[in-house]
């Protein structure tokens, strides 16, 4: 596993997401999990970040999400043990169920159209067909799948191709397995999660981005045209502010938030707020550096 300065306390950095998941159609039939098992105990605790402190490790977040249904889950990893690992630990959450398992980016594909998960956990690196290709792939078979990648590949293209295809969070494989639920809750609750030593390397990213346009000669396609209150609702997800706090910034409700924040993703073709960021570094509306 790669670790980022030892078994960091650093919270996980937090982009919050539009929260309501758009329709995917009718759900196939659940598929249970093997027995469970206790997992190994681990070091301190990483927050996954949002709107307050994650779970102290070992404690169990409650659902205040108000949803009826359990958050369905899908595992995808070639190494059996590590599926095993979070088979454990997510089987003994009331709150999520695990509807899935695959051990290559193709199979996924394949399974997550007959499960329809609310989240995919999915490594990188895997035969056949990638983490990153099966990222893009599950993006058009279920929309509205929230894709955690978690991998021990800390490389910047592996980072920025992630973010390009659609995932919602990156993290390392030292988090603490038990903190997978947090991250699982979080993502499903709307927001975007990557682990700090990669979070730097992303605004780094961004500044480049942004110094690149300033060079270049401005596109002949126009973006997609926004309304005056997409755009405010834009600049304000740049700035790192979740639907509640532009909610309340913009003296409206949370639900319209949610509708703009929706509107924003498909009219830019993009399938994250991360990648709304870097819409937003490109276009000129915030700069970096």
């Amino acid at each position: 596993m790669v670790h980022s300065a030892g078994a960091s306390s650093e919270p996980a950095q937090s982009f919050a997401g539009p929260g309501g998941r758009g329709g995917a159609g009718g759900r196939g039939g659940r598929s249970g999990a093997g027995g469970r098992g206790g997992a190994g105990g681990r070091g301190g605790a990483s927050g996954t970040g949002g709107d307050g402190a994650g779970p102290a490790a070992g404690s169990r977040a409650p659902d205040v999400s108000g949803r009826a249904e359990p958050i369905r889950t899908m595992i995808v990893d070639d190494h059996a043990l590590f599926r095993r690992g979070l088979e454990m630990v997510l089987e003994s959450e009331p709150d999520i169920e695990l509807v899935g398992q695959a051990g290559d980016g193709a199979e996924a594909v394949e399974k997550a159209g007959e499960s329809l998960p609310d989240v995919v956990l999915m490594d990188i690196r895997m035969p056949r067909s990638s983490g990153i290709e099966a990222c893009r792939a599950l993006k058009d078979v279920v929309p509205s799948a929230k894709i955690v990648i978690l991998t021990i590949s800390d490389e910047e293209e592996d980072l920025f191709e992630a973010i390009r295809a659609g995932a919602s969070g990156y993290l390392l494989k030292d988090i603490p397995l038990d903190e997978v639920a947090a991250t699982v809750r979080a993502v499903d609750g709307g927001q975007s999660l990557i682990n700090p030593s990669m979070a730097g390397k992303l605004l780094t990213e961004f500044a480049t981005l942004a110094r690149r346009e300033q060079s270049e000669p401005p596109q002949q396609v126009p973006a997609p045209k926004l309304t005056d209150r997409e755009m405010q609702v834009l600049k304000l997800i740049a700035r790192g502010m979740n639907n509640r706090d532009i909610a309340k910034e913009l003296f409206i409700s949370e639900n319209t938030v949610k509708n703009h924040v929706r509107n924003i993703l498909e009219k830019l073709q993009i399938h994250s707020r991360m990648e709304a960021v870097m819409v937003a570094v490109r276009e000129k509306l915030i700069e970096f550096g």
